[in-house]
């Protein structure tokens, strides 16, 4: 509620006389406040006993309705609040598209993929996880390809995993989360347990991937390590 009063203050006299006169424009509560500010300036308003009841009546009226009207509005926002904190709790949690990058740039786009996967599963998109698997195996032909005729023109390089990962990737956020993810609701969902499956099968490829170089005959593994990038 506005602080007629305060606003009184810096009204001059002939400004309080309007209020006074011109009593029918102004509201009961702003009229009150001049009649008060006169009689403190000893400026009493010859007005002031006539009007003084019915503008109290109509000041109390005002200030009631607009009670009402806040205490309706802080209801409402009170239900908008709790509307939109249920629709958080009922809103699926998923990957976001920076937990499937991140994903994707040290345990390779297969990685980023499978997050998307479960995505595009728990929101109930099949057609479009059958896409998503079909990209990703047409992406491995190609890439297998292609690092098939690489090889042995320039041997491995560690420039080749990050170019490889990369469009996949941009497909990823570029095509698919728009495409079928879009703008809906979600929860973040926990990247601790990926993160550690991902560790774990790292770990596991790469005690296998030992084992299977000291397996092979010794001219294989010079191959091997001639191939390797020079650390």
């Amino acid at each position: 509620m506005e602080d007629y009063a305060a606003k009184m203050l810096l009204k001059t006299d002939a400004a309080l006389r309007e209020y006074v006169t011109g009593h029918v424009q102004y509201r009961e509560a702003a009229v009150l406040a001049a009649f008060d500010e006169l009689r403190r300036r000893g400026q009493p308003a010859p007005e002031e006993a006539a009007l003084r009841p019915a503008l109290e009546a109509g000041a109390a009226e005002q200030a009631t309705r607009e009670a009402a009207a806040e205490a309706e509005r802080q209801a409402e926002q009170s239900v908008d609040t709790t509307d939109t904190a249920e629709a958080d709790e009922n809103a699926p949690a998923l990957y976001s598209p920076a937990t499937i990058v991140l994903f994707s740039i040290p345990f390779t786009f297969l990685a980023g993929g499978v997050l998307l996967g479960l995505n595009l599963w728990r929101l109930g998109r099949k057609q479009a996880l059958l896409g998503l698997v079909l990209f990703i195996g047409a992406y491995l032909l190609a890439g297998m390809v292609a690092l098939s005729w690489a090889l042995p023109r320039f041997g491995l390089s560690p420039w080749y995993g990050p170019l490889f990962n990369l469009p996949a990737i941009l497909a990823y956020v570029l095509w698919f989360w728009p495409r079928y993810v879009g703008q809906s609701a979600y929860r973040s969902r926990s990247w601790l347990p990926p993160l550690l499956v991902c560790f774990a099968l790292a770990y596991g490829a790469q005690r296998f991937q030992t084992r299977l170089i000291e397996q092979q005959p010794k001219e294989v593994q010079d191959e091997l390590e001639r191939m390797m990038p020079k650390q």
